[in-house]
């Protein structure tokens, strides 16, 4: 018997994304009477609206529709919890923040009418930094706590105790293709919308609320995006929710794609994060007591951040248990563009918080990080519960820890470094190494569920509907694997359609790396029961129980008796038995209370382990990354050629955003690092040129879609290695003290960080 899944396939759209012939929806044919919108976005971080004057905007000759707020419905899109406007209404809160929009027969002129648009504003003060907010108290939610013990007192009782601080910065989601999204009118009000969304269930609702209809008269369709990495889990509804609200006033059908500079000005990025620590520990380096502060800088309304920080203080323990811990984050409003989802969804900046305390520990005691990790992993009870209350039931980062040293001989890489940097006055090697404990689940235990359409035809082909959504990952030919061998079928006998809400309904985002474990199992569970009921057509023609009849390599068959899968449908079809099925999957196991911060969010955990070389020029701050070795754990996994992609893609960003993504405001408050000229994203030349994944196969030992294991995001916080070594490069350099770089380690950083190492007044 020949298996579909647990083997490479490629991406399902692989032959149309080389050839130019997947259609995004900027390729799709336009509809008869296109009109194109275009977007008034505030100068001032804070302001109060006066007035709007619309009136030389809809007098320019060809313009159709204008919009500020007024609309049939309720001006509300936020995800979680309310006022937050698609358009300001009364207030602007940041630099970018869209007031009104535009629709015309071409871009052009809708831009040239959006500039016409004039608005009066009375200045308010603005808050654009992160302390300052801190200190006034602002905030955009309450403040959350997760912990258990006497902190305070196992930190007075500690042998040794330290307090320090770091930083990480934002991120920009840079997909290749940015916020887009066609609304086009139907009769009786409809409306069809056509997004780039990772949530079609969430840009259905917007659009709803907006318009003033109920949900099943809006219709959200998405065949694919150009990337999204979370930027298009709420962010993507503001877009969708304009163009249908333009759409509405036009009568008629309305694009609206954002340029780069407009998309990176207008929507949220990854949080920001002032962290602070008081650690207590022994002289083994085993922690006792961890007083952690997470300081979000969340933007100007609370969008998704409540659940960002949620998910920061569940990961920020990692690998390792402390008996006494208090985590607390503070969702700090601030006058700057709403904070959202980005992948990883606040996990990478918890980890990179207790990985700093770890490293702090093993430098104030003068020992290998690895030996004070070790000592600090989760073990047997009672030492597997974290923070939260979950039971680690699955604990296998030893293994993996211990796998990754086989691999690479870690002690004699050590010494390959140490005689290099004995040698080398200017260019300074460091090696790190990264464990990780990330857990699968949506923290909201509602979101955990799928459904999924299947019809099989009577020429034995299948078609497959999904609540996931295609951002380049490769769900949809995950998905059609599992399919395609409940069925016993070539996998080309499956064909994915678009993702709407008209097929399936309540979607939950495709995000929290769980869109194949919630959609392949939902989709598994639809074909399961087709396959049943053909089992039983089947059984009833050879004349052998239906669980005798096996599906495999295209037939049907029991004994030396077969049929074709498709003649085995037809003849189901003239038996006139049933060949659709909707599936219906929800995560085991799951629960957590919000308010007490407790309970079992995660179904199960992913581990790995990453070690990264980099070399540091010390005089121009300049960092290559050299080698990296990953060891990842993926379950039985579906698809080894895609879940290999998204080890490297996912390690490839998280370098990024530690070392070279930075964002940049200016006095004023807007946003100053807009495009590709003054944003860097990672290029060729930032990969490192030797660069080894190895995925390990292991069953995940609870019952996921055939034992597979989530893989979208946890290799991301590998690349914490490279920030980790680039810290160990510079304690190479002559010098005392702990090493003060923050992230991204840009050049200017790195070379500040060598000049306080080495003493230089008033270096930093």
């Amino acid at each position: 018997m020949n298996r579909v899944v647990h083997t490479p396939a490629r991406h399902e759209s692989a032959g149309a994304h080389v050839s130019g012939r997947a259609l995004y929806l900027d390729d799709m044919p336009e509809p008869p009477g296109l009109l194109h919108g275009a977007l008034v976005l505030s100068p001032h971080p804070h302001a109060r609206i006066l007035s709007i004057d619309l009136s030389a905007a809809r007098a320019l000759p060809g313009v159709v529709a204008v919009a500020a707020g007024d609309v049939p419905g309720v001006n509300d899109i936020a995800p979680i919890r309310s006022g937050e406007p698609m358009l300001a209404q009364g207030v602007v809160e940041y630099v970018g923040h869209p007031v009104a929009a535009v629709a015309a027969p071409s871009l052009d002129e809708a831009r040239a009418a959006a500039a016409l648009v004039k608005i009066a504003y009375e200045k308010l003060p603005a808050l654009l930094d992160l302390d300052q907010a801190i200190a006034a108290g602002a905030r955009v939610a309450p403040d959350q706590l997760v912990g258990r013990g006497d902190v305070d007192a196992a930190l007075a009782a500690a042998l040794h105790r330290i307090t320090g601080e770091v930083r990480c910065g934002g991120q920009d989601h840079f997909y290749l293709e940015g916020q887009i999204a066609i609304a086009v009118p139907g009769e009786d009000r409809d409306m069809q919308v056509y997004s780039s969304t990772q949530h079609p269930t969430e840009a259905q609702h917007g659009v709803a609320h907006v318009l003033g209809l109920p949900f099943a008269a809006v219709t959200v369709e998405v065949r694919r995006m150009g990337g999204a990495f979370g930027g298009k889990e709420s962010q993507a509804t503001i877009i969708a929710a304009i163009a249908a609200l333009l759409a509405h006033h036009a009568r008629g059908p309305v694009k609206l794609r954002l340029p780069r500079d407009v998309d990176m000005e207008a929507t949220g990025k990854r949080h920001p994060f002032r962290i602070r620590w008081d650690a207590g520990f022994d002289g083994e380096g085993r922690l006792a007591g961890l007083d952690l502060e997470l300081a979000a800088d969340c933007g100007n309304v609370a969008d998704l951040s409540p659940a960002v920080v949620s998910r920061a203080l569940c990961h920020a323990d990692n690998c390792y248990f402390i008996p006494a811990a208090r985590y607390r984050g503070l969702l700090v409003k601030t006058n700057t563009v709403s904070n959202t989802a980005f992948r990883g969804f606040g996990a990478p900046q918890g980890m990179l918080a207790i990985e700093a305390v770890m490293e702090a520990i093993a430098s104030h005691l003068g020992r290998p990080i690895e030996e004070v990790r070790a000592a600090n992993f989760y073990g047997d009870a009672p030492r597997n519960i974290t923070p939260y209350g979950q039971e680690v039931e699955d604990n296998i980062i030893a293994e993996v820890v211990a796998e990754l040293d086989g691999r690479t001989d870690l002690a004699a890489w050590r010494r390959d470094i140490a005689a290099f940097n004995a040698a080398s006055p200017v260019i300074r090697k460091g090696l790190a190494t990264m464990p990780i404990k990330f857990g699968v689940s949506f923290n909201l235990t509602t979101l955990n569920q799928a459904g999924a359409l299947v019809h099989v035809y009577t020429d034995g082909s299948v078609h497959l509907n999904h609540g996931g959504t295609e951002m380049g990952q490769g769900l949809f030919v995950k998905v059609a694997q599992v399919v395609a061998d409940a069925f016993g079928i070539p996998l080309d006998h499956v064909r994915v359609s678009a993702t709407s809400t008209a097929k399936v309904p309540n979607t939950s985002p495709t995000a929290a790396s769980s869109g194949s474990d919630l959609n392949g199992m939902a989709a598994l569970i639809a074909a399961q029961e087709i396959r049943g009921r053909m089992a039983g057509v089947a059984g009833a023609r050879f004349g052998v129980p239906a669980a005798e009849v096996v599906f495999a390599d295209g037939r049907v068959s029991a004994g030396n008796r077969s049929l074709s899968f498709g003649e085995a449908a037809k003849l189901a079809w003239q038996e006139r038995v049933q060949l659709s099925a909707a599936g219906f999957y929800k995560t085991p196991k799951i629960h957590f209370d919000l308010a007490t911060a407790q309970g079992r969010p995660f179904y199960y955990y992913t581990y790995g382990a990453a070690a990264a070389e980099v070399a540091v020029d010390t005089l121009t701050g300049e960092v290559r990354v050299l080698r990296a070795e990953i060891v990842q754990d993926c379950g039985r996994s579906l698809n080894p050629a895609i879940d290999l992609g998204q080890v490297e893609g996912a390690f490839v960003q998280g370098l990024g955003w530690l070392t070279c993504e930075e964002l940049k405001w200016t006095a004023e408050g807007r946003l100053a690092t807009r495009g590709p000229s003054t944003y860097k994203i990672p290029g060729s030349r930032d990969v490192p040129p030797d660069f080894r994944v190895h995925l390990l196969d292991r069953p995940n030992r609870e019952e996921t879609v055939l034992r597979s294991k989530a893989v979208g995001e946890p290799p991301l916080m590998l690349a914490i290695s490279v920030w980790l070594a680039i810290r160990d490069a510079i304690a190479s350099v002559a010098g005392e003290g702990p090493i003060r770089l923050d992230a991204p380690a840009t050049p200017e950083r790195v070379l500040a960080a060598v000049a306080v190492r080495r003493g230089h007044a008033g270096a930093g």
